[in-house]
């Protein structure tokens, strides 16, 4: 598929995207850019990759969950600027019946 500039209006129209006249044919060459950088990517052999989540996913070490002494020495710092607080806890209206 190539881009002419009655094809880059059509898009901008659809997109409600304003474009001036003196940059159809420029915009024009981007998109066929990006179209031949997809073309590029579709014929790299990708058969036996394994599909993954996030790049990280096995790599990333993760640390142990848990509180500390750290944890709770300023939390009644942060409890004072709570509206309503109760025995360390934050109280919130209850949303689910």
């Amino acid at each position: 598929m190539s881009f002419t500039t009655d094809t880059v209006k059509r898009t901008a129209s659809l997109a409600r995207l304003a474009l001036p006249e003196a940059d159809l044919a420029n915009v024009a060459q981007q998109l066929e850019g990006i179209l031949v950088l997809i073309e590029k990517l579709s014929a790299v052999p990708t058969e036996g990759v394994e599909i993954m989540a996030h790049p990280l996913e096995l790599q990333q070490p993760l640390r142990e969950d848990r509180a500390d002494e750290r944890d709770l020495a300023g939390r009644d710092i942060y409890l004072k600027n709570a509206p309503v607080s109760a025995d360390g806890l934050f109280l919130v209206p209850k949303v689910i019946e």
